[in-house]
Formats: structure tokens, sequence, C-alpha cells
């Protein structure tokens, strides 16, 4: 609880808005957005509950599926309470200290999933274009290791953002453009000069989600690069078909992310109403669709969850049969 040791307020908190100027219409809105939030946590936990027991997944590729799948779990988990709150009972006013803990972890977990897609980047890059070292290099112990380095950066870059809330004042009562709390939003309102708590964040944002894009970038460049050096064209179409799952991840991920953060702190004059939309579209969409998307293209995962339930329809008989003898 470092970050709110010295963090004050002159009220108790902030007041949270689903959709800025369609307050009428949030029963019928939350419909749908209750059923995106439904299949995100479905999805994910589909995906991580069967590479955990499906042995045939536990190779690298899937490893770092599961740490997607996790990580996009908590994403919804943080902003679930807060949005469906807001949506279906009104509940508007979050104190301050649950705001800056649930501003902390939106933006951690944002980070951590860019992390996640450089690690599938640097996965598929060693499958396409260094095959013959594919299983040398990405072995368990190096799928780990990977795993902890994403870890520790986090830990590295995420643990002066507490420090440094530490010591900020906020003016509270303020109303927020989203249903959840959200640093360029928030930061708006502190007694201090607000425009170095948001370089610091826009700092954070180019430099980890920056990095991490170009790394994919230049990994996706060299996977081309060797693709286009396979004379039959089946197996152009195989290699790049192992992509489009990832792909399709990273242009979910990164484009809403892009596009908000230059709608909050570039494009001043943005009307608030579309601000909360791209920034619902940011975190629900890739925890909508990533389960999705692989669960649809991924052979594997497919056949998977098709046992799965294969598995359970035929033990349903069995009990039948049991209990009538």
């Amino acid at each position: 609880m470092f970050i709110f040791n010295n963090t004050t307020s002159s009220s108790s908190g902030f007041l949270l808005t689903a959709f800025p100027g369609l307050e009428h219409a949030d029963v019928w809105i939350s419909i749908p957005v209750c059923c995106l939030y439904t299949v995100a946590l479905l999805g994910n936990s589909m995906i991580l509950f069967v590479i955990v027991t499906e042995r045939s997944l536990h190779k690298p590729m899937y490893y770092f599926l599961s740490m997607l799948a996790a990580v996009d779990l908590c994403l919804t988990i943080t902003t679930l309470p807060t949005v469906l709150g807001v949506l279906w009972f009104y509940a508007r006013e979050i104190s301050l200290k649950a705001c800056l803990i649930q501003m902390y972890l939106v933006h951690t977990f944002s980070f951590l999933e860019s992390s996640v897609l450089v690690a599938m980047a640097f996965d598929r890059f060693m499958a396409i274009c260094n095959p013959l070292q594919y299983a040398v290099v990405l072995t368990d112990m190096m799928s780990l290791v990977i795993g902890l380095i994403i870890f520790i950066r986090q830990v590295i870059f995420m643990f002066p953002c507490g420090l440094a809330l530490s010591n900020v004042s906020f003016r509270g009562g303020q109303e927020l453009s989203h249903p959840f709390c959200y640093h360029p939003d928030v930061i708006k309102y502190t007694h201090s000069n607000p425009w170095i708590s948001n370089f610091w964040g826009m700092f954070l944002q180019l430099f980890l989600n920056g990095t991490d894009l170009l790394f994919i970038l230049f990994s996706y460049v060299l996977i081309l690069r060797t693709v286009l050096t396979i004379v039959t064209p089946r197996k152009q179409q195989k290699a790049l078909g192992t992509c489009v799952c990832h792909i399709c991840a990273v242009t979910v991920f990164y484009v809403p992310m892009i596009t908000l953060s230059l709608a909050h702190r570039l494009f001043n004059s943005t009307p608030r109403v579309i601000c909360s939309i791209l920034a619902n579209i940011y975190l629900l969409l890739p925890p909508v669709l990533n389960p999705v998307i692989y669960s649809l293209k991924t052979r594997m995962i497919r056949q998977a969850i098709f046992q799965l339930f294969q598995f359970k329809s035929s033990r349903r008989p069995n009990m039948r049969g049991l209990r009538r003898r």
C-alpha cells in the first residue's frame, strides 16, 4: 500500500461516467457490454484451462498464449466491477484509493500484454526464420526465463510509478470520462502541475509500448523476408498462416491504444463520449477477440476444446447409467 501513504484528496474520490451524454441509455448499453465481458471471461478461462490440462499443448507457443489469456483475464476483472456498477446500478462514486489501485492495475496489465505480444513475435520469428534452432532455443526453461524477464521488467518500470503517486494530491469530486480510472483522465485533477505526471505516463507508453511495437514490426520484416525466399506458394501461405492470429492480436491491442492516447494527450477537443468509447474498445476488445481468434484459427486449440466438450458429453450418459444401477 505504499502508493497511498501520502496521497491526499479534498474529497472522497471521483465520479465515473459510462458514456457521457448517453446516461439515459445505460441499461440498454449494459446488455452488449455484459455479453462482451462474459465472452472475455469464459473465452480466456477456456484457453487457460485447455492449455493447462492438455499435455500436447505444453509447448512454448501455447505457454505464451496462456500468458496472454491470463493477462486478458486479469485486465477484464480489473475493470468489470466499476463498468457494470455504473451501467447497472448507477454507482458512479469511487474512492481515491480504489481509483488509484484500479488505474495502477489497468496500466500494469496493459504493459504486460504488450510484453507478451513481443514474446509471441519472437516465437513466430524463431519458428519461421530459424526452424532448426527452434526446439533448441525455445525450451520450457527458456519460456520460463522469458516470463520472468517480462515480470521483472514490469516491476522495474511500474515501481517508480507507485512512488511518484505517493506524493501526488488530487482534487476529488471530479467527473471522469470513463467507467474506470485511466491515467490521462485522472492526472488532470492533481493540485500540482499535471504536466510532469502526464509526461511520465507518455514516456512510459512510448518507451515500453513503443519499443515493443518496433520489435514486433522488425520481427515481421525478417519473417516476411524469409517467407519471400520460399519457392512454393503453398508453403508461403502456411508460414504466414501461423502468424495470422498474432497479427490480429497485435492490431486489436495497439490500434485502440494509440488512438486513445492521442485523443487524450494531443487532441484536447475530442468529445468525451468518443474518448469513453475508445477506452472501452481498448480495454475490452483484445480480451474478447483474442480467445475467439485463437480458437478459430489454431487447429490444436480448436481440437482440444472439441475434445473437452466431447469428454463432458460422453460422461453424462455414463453418470446416468451408474445412477440407474
